[in-house]
C-alpha cells in the first residue's frame, strides 16, 4: 500500500481528505497523530520531519516519494493523479473556480478560527473557559454559514453544485460536523442542512466520519 494519511479523528482537515480518498476509491493506510496526548504528537520530532508546521493532515505516497500537507492541495492532487471514483473538480474553468471558492470559504475562512491551536490560545492567553470558546466557535460558524447559505441559492441541487459531489461538499460536511459539535443550529440554513444530510447518505462520507476512525475514543 503506497498511500499513508497522517491525521486525527476529529480534525476537519483530516476528515476532508478521508472523504476524498473514499470518493476516489483509493486504498490507504491511516496513521493516527493524536493532537492532545503527550502535549500533542504533532509536535514530536518525528512528525515535524513530515510537516514542520506541526499540523495534520499529511499524505505520504511511498511509490512516488511524495509528502504533501494542506488538505485542499492533497485533495486536488488526488483528483488530478487518479481517474478512479468521481471527479471532484469540474473541467469548465468557471465552474472549477466557483467550486474552489466555496471550498476556500469553508476551509480557509471558517475552519481555522475554530481549530485546536486557536482555541488553546484563547484559553492560555485570554483565560477563555469552555463556554467562551464554544461561543467563539458558534459566532464564526454562524457568520460563515449565513454567507454559504446565500451562495447556495443560485447553484445548489442535491449537493453544493447541482447533482455532482465536488470539493465543495467534501469541505462542507466536516465544517457542519464541527459546527454541530459546538451547538450551532442548522435551522437558519435549510440548503446547507439539506446538502449535509444528502452527503451523509453516501458511503464515502459515512466511512470517513470521525467516530469510525481507529483513533476515535471507544
Amino acid at each position: 500500500m503506497a498511500l499513508k494519511l497522517y491525521g486525527y479523528w476529529r480534525s476537519s482537515a483530516s476528515y476532508r481528505v478521508r472523504i476524498a480518498l473514499n470518493l476516489k476509491q483509493l486504498d490507504y493506510e491511516y496513521v493516527p497523530v493524536h493532537l492532545i496526548n503527550e502535549g500533542g504528537e504533532q509536535h514530536h520530532q518525528a512528525y515535524q520531519r513530515l510537516n514542520p508546521a506541526q499540523l495534520v493532515p499529511v499524505l505520504v505516497d511511498d511509490d512516488e516519494d511524495l509528502i504533501l500537507n494542506q488538505s485542499l492541495s492533497i485533495i486536488e492532487f488526488l483528483d488530478e493523479r487518479y481517474t478512479s471514483g468521481c471527479s471532484l473538480i469540474p473541467d469548465h474553468p468557471l465552474e472549477r473556480a466557483r467550486v474552489r471558492a466555496l471550498a476556500q470559504d469553508l476551509a480557509c475562512d471558517m475552519q481555522p478560527l475554530g481549530n485546536l491551536r486557536v482555541l488553546q490560545q484563547l484559553e492560555q492567553r485570554f483565560a477563555a473557559d469552555e463556554q467562551a470558546k464554544a461561543a467563539w466557535v458558534r459566532h464564526w460558524n454562524e457568520q460563515g454559514l449565513s454567507a454559504i447559505e446565500q451562495r447556495l441559492q443560485t447553484q445548489a441541487g442535491k449537493y453544493c453544485f447541482d447533482f455532482d459531489v465536488t470539493l465543495a461538499d467534501v469541505c462542507l460536511v466536516p465544517q457542519i460536523y464541527a459546527a454541530l459539535r459546538f451547538g450551532v443550529s442548522l435551522d437558519a440554513y435549510p440548503l446547507v442542512s439539506k446538502i449535509y444530510h444528502n452527503c451523509e447518505q453516501l458511503d464515502a462520507f459515512a466511512q470517513a466520519r470521525p467516530e469510525r476512525q481507529s483513533d476515535a475514543p471507544a
